[in-house]
């Protein structure tokens, strides 16, 4: 007869499997769907949500977590750690009624295909009406879930435990101020990169090789995963064997595709590495998105705007990319890493791109409080960015309508995205420091010196430590933003000459 523990672990890698399915789903959404399925695909995603939620909220789940509480040996560390996470995540969706969650699964069907046409007719308008019911199915998970200071709390709990909003507004408070006067000296800088480079002939097929090259140099396993295009880069991983991530192309700027690529294929090589003996469980799972965004951040920028990655890989650049052929390396290296005021996120440089999540975060926060209205969101974000960059988006699609999160119901996810880039500048220090060559190892192309680092230290653990747990694990310091401010300053001041 199983025990209580193991008939639990098998139940709740139930509800992994289906919760898998939906993101099976929700990746076709967005990659192969015909447009006219999606009044379907939104009934099917919300019918599989619910199938999930009442398999976690079950009363057998429950009594055999209850059980497994009283009759497992905790001192076994995965034992701890998957009973302490089911427990949590087990609690929390107790507080939230099902038909709500199915609600949430099909509006955000339904949103994310009317982004896409919004987005690609830069009209707002179309989309407004989902945002506002998402909004107050949002709203309603906050007040089912709880919270003591203000609603935003309990909906970026979802994605990085324990965090406050208070706490990240202070966080990001620290590093505008740093921040702003950067991008100050570096655009007014007598040194100026010549961005022109980044905008010439470069057919897709050849981008497309390429970056295949380089996410299997990065160790990605394409027998256990598959690259797609999108209109919105993402990655999903369904279990370490299947991980689908996606890009997107444009025919005059090959970097715009490759780093987009790099940066999913960091989230990738996470999923890949997870343990697979301990695929549908806590400790076989990612500790938070935070710690996600730092694989990603890390891999395209920390290593893919490095000269050590492109001492080896532009030869082969220019070999495939004829229009290159000329341009030297530190000219192309000068370019990669400039540094201007831009609309899009994605495409957004190191320093500027905390500024483009703390304006995502402020106006998140004001209409979950009520204080801002989705009918104006378009009018806040222009002001919003004129303030923190000088610059005022041109249309919607390039200002509010530009990511996809919001309408995939998304609410609270944005902070992750600093706080991915605060983890990876401490995590590669911590790297450089335990592989004292790793510079020159990146530069003969040995990129899997690095990724065996990360399984070791990060990949491995799955859920074991909570993010700020882990961090002082690998690091030895807690969470701060000195080493990513240090990062910037030291590369940048070198750039640009300051």
């Amino acid at each position: 007869m199983p025990s209580a523990y193991e008939q639990l672990l098998e139940r709740y890698q139930e509800v992994h499997a289906v919760r898998s399915v939906v993101q099976l789903l929700e990746c076709d959404l967005q990659t192969f769907m015909p447009p006219q399925g999606a009044g379907y695909r939104s009934t099917q995603i919300g019918v599989v949500a619910a199938v999930a939620h009442q398999k976690l909220v079950s009363p057998e789940l429950a009594e055999l977590l209850q059980q497994a509480e009283v009759q497992s040996d905790r001192s076994d560390p995965a034992v701890a750690t998957n009973l302490r996470e089911i427990r949590r995540d087990r609690d929390r969706a107790a507080k939230v009624p099902t038909a709500l969650v199915q609600q949430i699964a099909s509006a955000t069907a339904l949103a994310v295909e009317a982004w896409k046409v919004a987005r690609a007719q830069s009209d707002f308008a179309h989309l407004a009406p989902h945002l506002e019911h998402l909004l107050d199915l949002e709203r309603q998970v906050a007040e089912h879930l709880g919270w003591q200071t203000e609603p935003y709390d309990a909906l970026i709990d979802q994605y990085e435990p324990d965090a406050r909003a208070a706490d990240i507004q202070q966080l990001f408070e620290s590093l505008k101020r740093e921040l702003v006067p950067l991008v100050s000296a570096i655009t007014s800088a007598r040194r100026q990169p010549n961005t022109a480079l980044l905008q010439m002939p470069a057919p897709i097929e050849k981008q497309t090789a390429f970056n295949h090259t380089v996410a299997a140099a990065m160790g990605f396993d394409f027998n256990a995963g598959r690259m797609d295009v999108s209109m919105h880069p993402f990655c999903a991983g369904l279990c370490p064997g299947d991980v689908r991530m996606t890009t997107r192309y444009e025919e005059r700027a090959p970097a715009v595709s490759l780093f987009s690529v790099m940066h999913e294929t960091g989230h990738g090589l996470y999923e890949q590495g997870l343990d697979p003996a301990h695929t549908g469980t806590p400790l076989g799972d990612v500790v938070s998105l935070g710690i996600h965004e730092s694989q990603s951040r890390l891999w395209e920028n920390m290593v893919g705007r490095s000269r050590p990655f492109w001492q080896y890989f532009y030869p082969k650049f220019q070999a495939e990319f004829s229009a290159w052929r000329d341009v030297s390396l530190e000219d192309w290296l000068f370019a990669i890493n400039a540094v201007q005021p831009s609309f899009i996120r994605v495409d957004a440089d190191e320093v500027t791109y905390g500024l483009h999540v703390m304006l995502r975060f402020d106006l998140e926060r004001q209409m979950l409080s009520g204080s801002l209205a989705v009918k104006d969101l378009p009018e806040a974000w222009n002001e919003g960015l004129r303030q923190l960059l000088g610059i005022t988006p041109p249309s919607d699609a390039e200002g509010c309508l530009q990511d996809v999160h919001w309408s995939a119901g998304l609410w609270g996810y944005f902070p992750t995205y600093t706080l991915g880039n605060l983890y990876a500048a401490q995590f590669f220090a911590a790297a450089n420091q335990a592989i004292p060559d790793l510079d020159e190892r990146i530069a003969r192309g040995d990129l899997r010196t690095l990724l065996d680092w990360l399984r070791a230290n990060i990949h491995r653990h799955g859920k074991r430590y909570r993010a700020p747990e882990l961090v002082e694990l690998v690091t030895g310091q807690p969470l701060s933003p000195q080493p990513y401010i240090e990062y910037l300053k030291r590369k940048y001041r070198s750039l640009y000459g300051l």
